[in-house]
């Protein structure tokens, strides 16, 4: 499959979804790309903070590429999936899919990997607590045992 080719269905969990709306467009009629960021930016936090059971800060985004425009109505779902997680940061792949208004065609529209870390209540890195055995990793897109 090629970079810009339509994956059959999202990777990872729908962590965010929102409506765009007309206070959220640029001066060409779609929607804002920083708005778009930001819907990611909340939803990698959400799987984030889960995994690492407490405060978390973005410090990097990796290669984000706008494959299709969001427009007014679209309902923007954000999936993520922890891919990696280290000592005190952990990667969150993220990909964001619009619903298109009235045909209900849902597309992918952007996709990157973030970095957060883990931090205590004086802002300073922290531990990522290890998961428990037998313990389902939710944020992470694990499905349970059987």
């Amino acid at each position: 499959m090629s970079e810009h080719e339509q994956p059959e269905a999202p990777r990872g969990l729908a962590t965010v979804r929102v409506i765009a709306m007309p206070a959220d467009t640029n001066a060409n009629g779609d929607i804002f790309g920083g708005w778009v960021l930001s819907q990611m930016d909340m939803a990698g936090g959400i799987a984030a903070v889960e995994q690492a059971r407490g405060r978390v800060v973005t410090i990097k985004v990796d290669t984000m590429i706008f494959i299709r425009p969001v427009r007014i109505g679209d309902v923007l779902a954000v999936y993520t999936q922890v891919e990696s997680i280290g000592r005190t940061s952990m990667k969150v792949h993220i990909e964001a899919w619009a619903t298109r208004f009235i045909t209900h065609v849902q597309e992918k529209v952007t996709d990157a990997t973030f970095t957060f870390v883990a931090i205590d209540e004086q802002g300073r890195p922290r531990p990522i607590p290890r998961q428990i055995p037998g313990e389902e990793a939710v944020s992470a897109g694990a499905l349970p045992s059987s």
